[in-house]
């Protein structure tokens, strides 16, 4: 008796990834923000009208030594705003990063003067601090049951209180470690931040032409070459542009010679960098999203909520830690008011602002890079205009005025979405 042996037929090769045609591509971006979807759009705008704006009202706010003060002094509250951007993604908020990046800054300048620990090994405790501090807000929200508003504020009262313990009620701490104050004060050679735009630039096209050619292969819809060619000659002019503007002498001393692109902004930009990466390539950044999106969906689907909560508030109060010890550079000391006065408000508007969402599951860590953006020009354009346009009562009436805009159109959109089926 013979037996007749079947073969499953292979399966087909996938079809050839079929580009989706730019006009295709703006037609669906126009259709999503139309739909609620604004992304960073409000941001970029807002980015372009108050640039304009102080530039024809104040020529000063448009040139190269402006511009390389605006970095430093963004920094801290950028890198702050990063972090927030984590905890607003599951749903909660953090009162006390203001004052978790003073604590954290005033343990690292003890560190350096009272107790003469070489900068690698203070800098590093201060970050471990600020984790800690974030593993014990994220478990009592998390496995207490605690709303984060809650313990947030209170860990905004108590950290206040170890700060001004730290320095012993108000005294100025000064840094005197030569790294530590580069951080925030020094600029690179101007070889050197040509060379970083290029790795930048090249790094950014790899990973664009490795992504085509992955969904080329895989059969999968594609953006089309000119879009890709379009975001790599963007990121290229913009670049360049800007290094070109710090590259130029900006020193108010004929004899002087004030060059190259601070340190801290390819901090910044790698902390940007890996951070998306968490967020947009890892299970991690796709379980946070999730819970914040839906938190009981996310608990069925078997992703580890509570741990997901805390580790939110982990790189929150990392990242804030991070903030204080640029924030301290910039200031070249510590002292009972690090971290504290507007600093929390900025770091929130910053992120809201950018397009990161009060509700939870939307946002991106170049969110609060553009957010903070908008921020730091309202702050640093007003405080250009002199008279009773630059006081501060202006400048935090603006401030807060924008940051309500931005709730506006945050609650808005949400709503839109949910009416068109996006959410």
């Amino acid at each position: 008796m013979s037996s007749v042996v079947t073969t499953r037929p292979s399966a087909p090769p996938p079809a050839p990834a079929t580009p989706q045609p730019l006009s295709s591509y703006v037609q669906a971006y126009w259709r999503r923000v139309r739909g609620g979807d604004l992304g960073s759009l409000p941001a970029v705008l807002g980015i372009v009208v108050l640039v304009t704006g102080f530039s024809l009202y104040r020529p000063v706010f448009f040139t190269p030594g402006n511009f390389a003060n605006l970095l430093p002094q963004a920094a801290g509250g950028v890198v702050i705003a990063m972090g927030l951007v984590f905890v607003l993604l599951v749903g909660e908020i953090d009162l006390s990063a203001g004052f978790t990046s003073g604590t954290c800054a005033a343990l690292m300048t003890i560190l350096l003067g009272e107790h003469n620990v070489a900068w690698y090994v203070a800098i590093p405790i201060a970050i471990v601090t600020g984790t800690v501090i974030g593993m014990i807000l994220g478990t009592l929200v998390a496995k207490v049951g605690i709303p984060s508003f809650v313990v947030t504020l209170a860990a905004f009262l108590a950290l206040q209180g170890v700060l001004l313990w730290l320095v012993k009620e108000g005294q100025y701490i000064p840094i005197n470690d030569t790294t530590v104050l580069a951080l925030a004060n020094r600029n690179m050679p101007v070889w050197l931040g040509w060379l970083f735009l290029a790795v930048c630039v090249l790094l950014y096209a790899a990973v664009q032409i490795v992504r085509t050619i992955r969904r080329t292969r895989r059969g999968l819809t594609r953006d089309p070459l000119s879009l890709v060619a379009i975001r790599i000659g963007a990121l290229g002019l913009f670049g360049a542009v800007g290094v070109y503007v710090l590259s130029l002498n900006r020193s108010l001393v004929p004899s002087g010679n004030l060059r190259g692109v601070p340190i801290v902004v390819p901090i910044v930009v790698v902390l940007l960098v890996l951070l998306t990466f968490v967020l947009k390539r890892t299970r991690y950044g796709l379980h946070l999203y999730a819970v914040g999106g839906n938190a009981e969906a996310a608990r069925r689907a078997g992703i580890p909520v509570d741990r997901v909560r805390i580790s939110a508030f982990m790189v929150c109060s990392t990242l804030a830690a991070i903030g204080g010890i640029l924030l301290a550079s910039r200031a070249n000391s510590v002292d009972g008011r690090t971290g504290g006065a507007n600093l929390l408000l900025y770091a929130v508007g910053a992120a809201v602002i950018g397009g990161t969402s009060l509700f939870g599951g939307r946002g991106r860590v170049l969110d609060a890079v553009l957010g903070g953006i908008v921020v730091y020009i309202i702050d640093n354009g007003m405080g250009l205009l002199g008279d009773n346009l630059g006081k501060s009562w202006v400048r935090f009436v603006v401030t807060g005025l924008v940051l309500l805009g931005a709730a506006a159109v945050d609650a808005i959109a949400r709503r839109r979405s949910q009416a068109a089926g996006l959410r």
